[in-house]
């Protein structure tokens, strides 16, 4: 396997073609294990993967610390090539609690100065608020950003689940390197309005779910049993009859990756790989034997028929549920 490399949009880095996503370290999906994930990162950046993605809000904290403590344990080489992506904004009460969204000025301003503290970095390389706060115009957060890029404190200004009117916008104060948002199979929403402006602008895309939490890396079944503190417990995508059917998505979608000789998480993400040069999936991997199956999807080759049967098998639009309950869909745009 030989890791290659896109683009961030015109304005950002050369990027590794997959992404760590590395939330499920500390947060939402139950208990995860602390020498393994540090283990994980290592092995990420070992293969190859440079984008490390976390938020400051993942386990309040958590999460930056668990990468910082992971890029000083690693080799100078690797520590080096690594670029952190880190999303702000999100207020949470000291029980968890989400409390909504801060995006003014100062505020960016602080957020920022505490992740640097614990990812113990000089600079962040990608900087972008989680969810749009609806009490600040996009301009005066991006502008905050822009002023933090100035003075050297981050390299690049990234944007997180906004429409196509917010993405101009913003573009407009500043250049925008990403957009992170939601991509894979059976969340295909971008494709209509988000994903033609992205690209008429310039700006690359970072995508995270492309195994939907899970739920189609053809290791979840209907069986499982989900912690309290675990977000699919909650998630429309996992309930019930949605459940059952979504799975049903899976069986056939793992009938071609079986003719191919590959995994169901392999095909899924070669698929968003597939989708264009300007899209980088990120990959929620919590252990190292589970990286490896995602970074084989680099190797996975989807002929024209191949993609015809993927399309087939699971058409857009045809998950059951919303992917966030309707109190978290409220502050996305489409």
């Amino acid at each position: 396997m030989t890791m290659l490399t896109r683009p961030l949009g015109n304005t950002g880095p050369q990027v590794s073609a997959l992404g760590l996503g590395c939330m499920g370290m500390s947060a939402l999906y139950g208990e995860a294990d602390r020498t393994e994930s540090v283990a994980t990162i290592h092995a990420a950046l070992e293969a190859g993967v440079t984008l490390l993605d976390t938020g400051d809000f993942y386990a309040m904290g958590h999460n930056e610390m668990l990468i910082g403590e992971a890029l000083r344990a690693a080799p100078a080489a690797r520590r080096e090539q690594a670029l952190v992506s880190v999303k702000f904004g999100a207020l949470r009460g000291p029980d968890g609690s989400w409390l909504g969204y801060d995006g003014r000025p100062a505020a960016v301003k602080s957020f920022a100065a505490y992740s640097l503290q614990r990812l113990g970095v000089d600079h962040i390389d990608l900087y972008r608020i989680a969810r749009l706060d609806p009490d600040v115009p996009i301009e005066e957060t991006v502008g905050a950003i822009a002023e933090l890029v100035e003075k050297g404190y981050v390299r690049h200004i990234g944007l997180s689940e906004v429409g196509a009117g917010t993405i101009r916008r913003a573009a407009a104060i500043a250049p925008v390197s990403d957009l992170q948002i939601e991509y894979s199979l059976i969340s295909r929403g971008i494709e209509d309005e988000i994903l033609p402006t992205t690209r008429e602008l310039g700006i690359g895309i970072t995508a995270y779910g492309v195994l939907s939490r899970g739920l189609i890396s053809g290791h979840f079944t209907a069986d499982r049993q989900l912690g309290a503190g675990d977000f699919r417990a909650m998630s429309p995508r996992f309930q019930g009859d949605n459940l059952r059917h979504n799975l049903n998505l899976v069986e056939a979608l793992r009938k071609i990756a079986e003719q191919k000789g590959v995994s169901v998480a392999q095909i899924a993400i070669a698929w968003v790989l597939s989708r264009g040069e300007d899209i980088v999936p990120l990959v929620g991997a919590r252990r190292r034997d589970r990286l490896t199956e995602a970074l084989g999807a680099l190797d996975v080759t989807l002929e024209p028929a191949d993609l015809a049967a993927i399309e087939e098998a699971v058409p857009a639009g045809a998950a059951a549920g919303e992917r966030y309950p309707a109190a978290q869909m409220a502050h996305l745009e489409s």
